[in-house]
């Protein structure tokens, strides 16, 4: 071959390869939460930056995301290149080698600063296999204003008697004003990521340490009827459609008294662009409803993270996205267009040494204080990690199944009682076939 040809082939090669690094498209699914949503909106910012690499979104509901990345993933699908997951599958699916591990996000991505309790969680065997957007536990939100005219004062460590208290004292149905609103939507990560925790707030866990279900336990009862009686009483109609974004919307226009749930919920209701009620809200930790009450409430742990499926062929292209949206220059950017207090939280140790972090954000110290209090791994009595989830592969459907039991305790279509006992069976015959029982 003569040397012109040579050059030739290897100009069209170059070109070929040009052309192909500019047409590489990576597809993200994730979930259609408010933090998610801004992000689309930032992304200029990354491809400007990256002009070879184009972005492909699929948003999605929570239940309804959960249910495609996992079919996704387990049958190697390809549908992603990038999936918004939870602390829930990155224990099960880097174990089952279904992640890329994120040991390329680059040297100034300072992997160090992530908090210690997070980063543990979406690692597996010192190696992150997530990088975390967002970060939360639980806090108590209440209007500060509907309290003090109610005559009484948030403890600094709320108890379930006094939440139901001051529900019903905040009530006034005539003005369209619930005491308090809370999960009833279905679904693992739903309504069971509520009630899982509130269970815990009566001392009782999923499983006990023989991995026996614990649904018919005096604290998953105690739960269950304290929920359904506070929301059949003091709550808003059609509570057991409700999810976290449908008790943020009635939160922010000043419906709910108040309100438990995720700490990521401060910023949107205390901004008086998305909040009508933004001047008037509080912040305590979770209730606890026993004695003693394990870390001050029985917080939750979790993090919308972002992987890479281990099966794509993109992963660079993937890993230089989730440094750019995982980093500190991406707090800095939001910080910038939208202010400090409506960064996403709960993910770098820097951002709470940040003064102007803290001085905008009122929610800032109960936030970190809320996650470095929860411990999700295993303990006496616990046979698996996680707070509000188990983390075994059978969860998902189980939580998904008892999360409809649930409902329909809610809802009035069958009995606390009722709803608790098909919710064991369930959990028996599911762990039975898992081979947790003999």
């Amino acid at each position: 071959m003569s040397l012109l040809k040579t050059l030739g082939c290897a100009a069209s090669l170059l070109a070929f390869t040009a052309v192909a690094q500019a047409e590489t498209t990576l597809t993200i699914g994730t979930v259609n939460n408010s933090d998610m949503i801004r992000m689309q909106g930032l992304t200029d910012a990354f491809t400007e930056a990256h002009p070879d690499i184009k972005l492909n979104w699929v948003t999605l509901e929570e239940n309804i995301l959960r249910q495609r990345v996992t079919t996704d993933i387990a049958t190697k699908g390809g549908q992603f290149d990038v999936m918004t997951i939870g602390t829930y599958e990155v224990p099960i699916w880097s174990k089952q080698q279904w992640l890329a591990p994120l040991d390329k996000l680059g040297d100034d991505y300072d992997v160090d600063d992530l908090i210690p309790a997070i980063r543990n969680a979406l690692s597996t065997d010192g190696t992150l296999y997530a990088a975390p957007f967002y970060a939360e536990s639980t806090l108590t939100l209440y209007r500060k204003d509907l309290l003090e005219a109610a005559g009484l004062t948030m403890p600094e460590k709320p108890t379930w008697d006094f939440i139901a208290e001051a529900a019903e004292k905040m009530t006034n149905k005539e003005t369209g004003v619930y005491g308090i609103c809370l999960r009833g939507k279905p679904g693992w990560g739903e309504n069971m990521a509520f009630l899982g925790n509130m269970a815990r707030d009566f001392g009782a866990n999923y499983f006990d340490a023989n991995w026996q279900p614990q649904f018919e336990s005096e604290g998953w009862k105690k739960a269950v009827t304290l929920y359904v009686e506070l929301m059949t009483k003091y709550g808003p109609p059609g509570a057991a459609a409700n999810g976290f974004n449908e008790n943020l919307s009635l939160f922010g226009q000043g419906k709910c008294g108040m309100w438990m749930d995720a700490s990521v919920a401060a910023s949107f209701v205390t901004d008086p662009k998305q909040s009508q009620v933004a001047d008037k809200v509080g912040f305590a930790p979770g209730p606890c409803g026993i004695e003693n009450c394990p870390n001050d409430g029985a917080n939750w742990l979790w993090a919308w993270s972002l992987a890479i499926p281990a099966s794509s062929a993109k992963q660079e292209a993937a890993q230089t996205f989730i440094s750019w949206a995982t980093s500190k220059a991406y707090l800095e950017l939001v910080a910038s267009k939208e202010g400090w207090a409506n960064v996403p939280p709960g993910t770098r140790t820097s951002l709470y040494e940040n003064p102007e972090y803290v001085k905008a954000a009122p929610f800032a110290e109960a936030t970190l204080a809320a996650i470095n209090k929860a411990d999700p791994s295993m303990g006496e009595g616990k046979p698996y990690v996680g707070l509000q989830f188990a983390a075994v592969p059978e969860f998902q459907g189980l939580g998904t199944a008892v999360g409809q039991q649930m409902a329909a305790a809610l809802s009035g279509s069958t009995t606390v009682e009722a709803a608790l006992a098909a919710a064991q069976a369930q959990a028996v015959r599911e762990m039975t076939r898992g081979g947790y029982i003999k």
